[in-house]
């Protein structure tokens, strides 16, 4: 569902992401970690087709995103860590106008989102302006915007900054239950107890690098740490002193 191959992505003399190449499957889960600057926001936004690659391919659903990316956006959603919402219009107007860009019927909309709305306890807020709620609401506001429309891939940057512990919860329920229906979630996080408690696997960015992917086992298998803890192995896999040793390993194996 998800395939990116050599991408490349300079800005200037920067190269932020380097040579990542990464198969996601339908139904399945990965979340990806990796320290600040990693690359993992700028490999999320080529994945989406905000930014294009130096070179590369990005397919999703089998479609080139830079050849069709339309066509890609009927089979995605986004949500950034800090997503843009139309601030004079209320949460249900916003809502109803992104159905309406999915080409949802009303019907379609209102039982979409009959579900959504409560579990994400927007009840309370649908009728006041975007701009008078928090950064939590809105962003609650955006993933139900982002699901209504049933996207096969669910593409998430940091989807916790803001969120309450109690949605933080209900959001990781909700992602589960849709990759089980067959949905394919791409996330990015810092929150290393996020990622193992959801991903099927887990990919670690650092440097522009993939420098390693896998289950929880696996990658500690892949460190060498005989960590029990993800912590641990993600410490090990990102330390600069073993970036030469590690990727020496991964492309060996």
């Amino acid at each position: 569902m998800i395939e990116l191959e050599n991408l490349v992505k300079n800005f200037g003399d920067l190269t932020a992401v380097d040579d990542l190449s990464l198969t996601v499957d339908k139904g399945e889960f990965v979340a990806v970690l990796g320290p600040n600057a990693a690359g993992k926001t700028t490999t999320i936004k080529m994945l989406v087709g905000l930014i294009k690659p130096n070179s590369g391919t990005v397919r999703v659903c089998g479609i080139d995103v830079q050849a069709d990316p339309i066509a890609v956006r009927r089979h995605l959603a986004y949500v950034p860590d800090f997503p843009f919402l139309y601030d004079k219009l209320t949460p249900w107007e916003f809502l109803r106008f992104t159905g309406q860009l999915f080409h949802m019927e009303e019907s379609q909309i209102q039982e979409r989102t009959r579900e959504l709305i409560p579990r994400f306890n927007l009840e309370p807020y649908l009728q006041k302006s975007i701009e008078s709620l928090s950064h939590g609401t809105r962003q609650r506001i955006a993933i139900v915007s982002a699901l209504m429309h049933a996207p096969e891939v669910f593409v998430l940057d940091e989807p916790m900054v803001g969120l309450d512990p109690h949605h933080q919860f209900i959001l990781k329920e909700v992602l589960k239950e849709r990759a089980a229906e067959g949905m394919t979630v791409f996330l990015s996080t810092h929150q290393i107890s996020v990622a193992e408690e959801v991903a099927d696997r887990i990919g670690i960015i650092h440097m522009g690098k993939l420098v390693a992917v896998g289950t929880k086992e696996e990658l500690h298998a892949i460190s060498g740490s005989g960590k029990a803890k993800l912590e641990e192995t993600y410490l090990a896999l990102t330390s600069e002193e073993s970036d030469v040793s590690m990727q020496r390993q991964i492309q060996q194996g």
